[in-house]
C-alpha cells in the first residue's frame, strides 16, 4: 500500500488500499482492471465500491475496510441489505470455500465502523487545524473561499442550515461539498466540543479521506431507514 510521507506528526493518509486476495495474479497485476466480484450479485465494481472480508484464525468472518489484512478475501458492495444477504443465505461459506462463523448482525456492526470511520478522519483533520465551527465562523468561512466541505448535523435546526446553503449557493464558483449524515452528538465528540451543528473544513488530503468515507457509510444504508453509527439490525 502506498502512502504519503507524513508530515509533522500527521498520519500517513493512504492513497491506494488495495488488499491482496485471489483476485490478484501471481505476477502482481489485479485481475478484471481493478474489479472485484460481488459474492452477492456477482456484479464486477472498483473495490472503492465495496467491502472487503477476511477470516480471522478461529474461522469468524471479519470485515477488512482499509483492505490490507493478510489471508484470502471475499468481497460484497457496501450496502447493508447485500451484507445482511451474504451473513444470511451461506455465501461466505461458498466464498471462502470452508465452514465459517459470521457475528451477529454483521451489516450492522460494517455499518457502524464505517461511520467511525469517517468520523475519524474529522477529528484527525480538527488536529491538524483544517476544521472550524460555529455558524458564525462557518459563514466567514464561506464568505473567504477557505471551506472545501460543509459538514451540518442532521438534527440541527433547518433555518441554520438553509441560511449557510444559501451563502454556499450565492457564491460564484460553488465546488463546497455537503455532508449532513451525522448527528450533533457524533460531530461534537469527534471534534471534541459541545453542541456542533455547523462546521466547515479546508482543502487538505485528510478532508478529501473524510469525504469519500463519510459518502461510502451514507451509500452503505441508502436501502435502509438505518443510518446511524449504532450497530442495528438491517
Amino acid at each position: 500500500m502506498r502512502a504519503r510521507k507524513a508530515i509533522a506528526g500527521r498520519p500517513a493518509i493512504p492513497t491506494s488500499d488495495t488488499g491482496r486476495d485471489e483476485a490478484t495474479r501471481a505476477d502482481g497485476s489485479e485481475a478484471r482492471a481493478n474489479g472485484r466480484t460481488c459474492i452477492v450479485t456477482r456484479e464486477v465494481k472498483p473495490a472503492e465500491t465495496m467491502i472487503r472480508f477476511v477470516l480471522s484464525p478461529d474461522g469468524m468472518v471479519v470485515p477488512d475496510l482499509k483492505r490490507e489484512l493478510p489471508g484470502r478475501g471475499v468481497w460484497v458492495s457496501a450496502r447493508a441489505d447485500m451484507v445482511a444477504a451474504a451473513a444470511g443465505k451461506g455465501r461466505f461459506a461458498r466464498g471462502f470455500r470452508r465452514p465459517v462463523e459470521v457475528m451477529p448482525d454483521l451489516a450492522g456492526t460494517v455499518g457502524r465502523l464505517l461511520c467511525e470511520r469517517a468520523l475519524g478522519y474529522l477529528s484527525l483533520a480538527n488536529r491538524a487545524g483544517l476544521v472550524v465551527a460555529g455558524f458564525g465562523k462557518v459563514s466567514d468561512a464561506i464568505a473567504a473561499g477557505t471551506v472545501k466541505v460543509l459538514v451540518e448535523a442532521r438534527d440541527g435546526a433547518p433555518d441554520g442550515r438553509r441560511k449557510l446553503m444559501g451563502r454556499v449557493r450565492a457564491r460564484p464558483e460553488n465546488t463546497i461539498e455537503h455532508a449532513d449524515m451525522f448527528d450533533s452528538a457524533q460531530i461534537s465528540l469527534a471534534l471534541g466540543r459541545a453542541n456542533v451543528i455547523h462546521a466547515a473544513i479546508s482543502a487538505d488530503g485528510l478532508t478529501e479521506a473524510f469525504l469519500a468515507a463519510a459518502r461510502k457509510f451514507e451509500a452503505y444504508w441508502q436501502e435502509t431507514a438505518n443510518s446511524s453509527c449504532a450497530a442495528g439490525s438491517v
